[in-house]
This record gives structure tokens, C-alpha cells and sequence, in this order.
């Protein structure tokens, strides 16, 4: 499973592991459960070479076999990158995790095609590992313990890639039947959606198939096996919604603007009581106070959770100013700002409320933090 990030929004910073490696420039993260499952996956594939090989062997061998795995995700991975790169697509990273990798890609392709070549370089890699240990396996003495490595090797290769082009987010096959629906129609949000239910639909299927056809054949199903099936499917499920939901996201980029969303604000100067501030805002319907200097030039908002936090009673003794927060001059937006420019500035400046301003200069309103975050929830 090798879904890139590329059309997550906003773009989210690395998390924490272990890096290991800067292929041809790019970062290559181990999360830190990859230890445990890996152990676990040892344990197990040693646990099935017990009819054929004796002591400590089976695990070296095991070990052996989940450490080129990983090496063949790996290079599956770095596939993708490498002609995403060729794309002019920034990478930020490959993260490698218990259920295969990531290829961190920061933006979409900028064409279906160039969507459709992205995606499938890595299943295309896979396949082309898999021929190369098909041919080791004619080449390695049968019955050896390099053959039984090359062999499983040459097969879980081919799984991958199999896997992999099943077309449905969050596999490569899904960003490859995006990209079709995309050219055909002209829409990436709308191929997004049905790449992402073609997802969900296939998470269902992984579960619902295999026990359907145990039952019709009067067989008992194997509980690891239902355990893991259920773990992929809740990966699918889980990374066709997260597609879902950022593809309603950028949709609601364009409405997103900061004079659309500022609310009507009032000047007051910093030692004016509390409770006559509120009076003043209530008699003239504004929702924000902004506070000003002599001059009557903008100093300072008053912060909106800490006047609801003061009590009714102690409102009439406490200056308005004493609430406020300085403003930084990266707390002042322009009111023409709008979609991703707005986001961008917001994230380099995180602050519970912010200045809205015309282009003169002249104050337009407040744009408090709670109300972005509303209109991206379709509040």
C-alpha cells in the first residue's frame, strides 16, 4: 500500500522517525512501529519455514526476507518520487510503515497524464521486481536458502503491485482511475470522489468476499488472516475518507475570504471598563474589539475567550486593554485576501483572532480563528 500525500490540504509538516537514509536528495523516515511489526512479521514467516529449515536459520531467513521487502517498498516508493521530481513536484519525504510506505509529494500534478505516470511508476517498479526474482529463481540452486528468499521475495513483489493497481483510494490504482475520470471529465474534485468511493467500496469487498466464499464452501475462516484483511480494509476506508474530506476542502477554497468572514469590529481605547466596551459593540451589532491609541491607529485585539471568561460582575473594574493582544504586523490581513493565500498566512502566524484591513489602510473587521475553521467545516 503506497498512497502519496499530494492531495492533502493544507500541506502537513514531517512527523517524528527515524531517518535512515537521503536517496538521490530525498528523506527516508521508519516510523517506529515498523520495529514492532516488523518483529512480529519475522516471527510469524519463521514460524511457517519451521517444516523446511531447523534452529536459528528460519529467522535469519525471515529477517532476511522482511528486510528486502521493506527494500523493494522502498524502491517502490522511490519511483514515485523520483519521476513526481522529474514533474518539477516537491518531495518532502518517503516514510516507511508497517503496512508498506508513503511518498510525500507537497503538490498535484499538473495534468491527468502527468497524474497517471506518478501513480503508476511504482506499481510499475514492483512488477519489474518481481520478473527480476522470477529470473533469480531460475538462476539459485532450488530447495536453498537463497532460492526460498528470491522466490517469496519475487511474490510479495508481485502482491504489491497487484495490490497497488487496484482502482481505489488511497492506492496507486486509485490516483490512476482519478486521473482517467479526470481527463474524461475535467473535474479532479469530482474524479477525486469517485476514485475515493471506488476505494471504500474495495475496503468492503476485502472483508465481505473472502468470508463469503469460506461460507459458500463450508470452510472455517483463519483468524490472522481475517485480522489482517480487516486492517488493510480499515486503511483503505480510513485513506479514501481523508481523500473525500480534503477534496471538500479545496472546494470550499475559493468562498473562503477574509472579507467574508471578518466580523464587524469597533475602536475602543485600551482603559475603557470591560463592560462599557460590550455595551458599546452590542448597541452598534459589532463582535470584535479593536484597540487604539491616541491616534486612533489599531494597537491591539481584545481577546474574545478571555472576555467570556471574565465574570458579568467583574466586567465593570477591568480595563479592555488588559485582554488584548498586541498586534504583530503578521496578525494584519488584508481583506482581499483569499483560498490558499489566507490559509498560508494564517498557519505562519497561528493566533486566535486577526486584523482585517483594506488596501488603504483603513480597518475593515476582525477575522477570528473560530470562524475559519466553521467555514471549513461547512459551518
Amino acid at each position: 500500500m503506497t498512497p502519496d500525500k499530494q492531495d492533502q490540504q493544507p500541506p502537513k509538516q514531517p512527523g517524528s522517525g527515524i531517518v535512515i537514509g537521503r536517496p538521490f536528495g530525498i528523506p527516508v523516515t521508519i516510523s517506529p512501529y515498523w520495529f514492532v511489526i516488523a518483529g512480529v512479521f519475522i516471527v510469524i514467516y519463521a514460524n511457517d519455514l519451521a517444516g523446511t529449515l531447523n534452529g536459528s536459520t528460519r529467522y535469519i531467513v525471515a529477517a532476511a526476507f522482511v528486510i528486502l521487502l521493506y527494500a523493494s517498498v522502498l524502491i517502490h516508493e522511490l519511483s514515485h518520487s523520483l519521476v513526481a521530481r522529474g514533474y518539477g513536484l516537491p518531495v518532502r519525504r518517503i516514510l516507511l510503515y508497517p503496512l508498506g510506505g508513503i511518498s510525500e509529494i507537497e503538490r498535484e500534478p499538473e495534468t491527468p497524464s502527468r497524474e497517471f505516470i506518478v501513480s503508476a511508476a511504482g506499481p510499475a517498479l514492483s512488477l519489474v521486481l518481481a520478473a527480476i526474482g522470477y529470473g533469480l529463481t531460475k538462476l539459485v540452486p532450488g530447495g536453498t536458502i537463497g532460492w526460498i528468499i528470491v522466490n517469496q521475495l519475487r511474490w510479495a513483489n508481485l502482491v504489491v503491485a497487484v495490490f497497488n493497481l487496484l482502482p481505489g483510494l488511497p492506492l496507486d490504482g486509485g490516483r490512476m482511475l482519478r486521473a482517467i475520470v479526470w481527463k474524461v471529465t475535467g473535474r479532479p474534485g469530482t474524479a477525486t470522489i469517485v476514485a475515493a468511493w471506488s476505494g471504500r467500496v474495495l475496503a468492503v469487498a476485502l472483508l465481505v468476499v473472502p468470508a463469503g466464499y469460506a461460507m459458500a464452501k463450508g470452510r472455517s475462516q483463519d483468524l490472522m488472516s481475517m485480522l489482517w484483511l480487516a486492517f488493510i480494509a480499515g486503511f483503505m476506508w480510513i485513506g479514501a475518507g481523508q481523500s473525500i474530506r480534503a477534496t471538500r476542502v479545496r472546494e470550499r477554497l475559493p468562498g473562503i475570504q477574509a472579507r467574508r468572514l471578518a466580523r464587524k469590529a469597533i475602536p475602543i481605547p485600551s482603559t475603557l471598563p470591560l463592560a462599557e466596551a460590550i455595551r458599546r459593540a452590542d448597541e452598534t451589532n459589532a463582535r470584535a474589539l479593536v484597540v487604539v491609541d491616541h491616534e486612533n491607529t489599531p494597537i491591539a485585539i481584545v481577546n474574545e475567550s478571555a472576555v467570556m471568561a471574565t465574570p458579568p460582575q467583574r466586567r465593570p473594574w477591568i480595563e479592555a486593554g488588559t485582554l488584548a493582544r498586541k498586534l504583530d504586523p503578521s496578525l494584519v490581513l488584508s481583506a482581499d485576501l483569499g483560498g490558499m493565500a489566507l490559509i498560508d498566512a494564517v498557519r505562519k502566524a497561528p493566533a486566535s483572532e486577526y486584523l482585517v484591513v483594506e488596501p488603504t489602510g483603513q480597518v475593515y473587521g476582525v477575522l477570528a480563528a473560530s470562524d475559519l475553521d466553521g467555514a471549513f467545516a461547512g459551518v
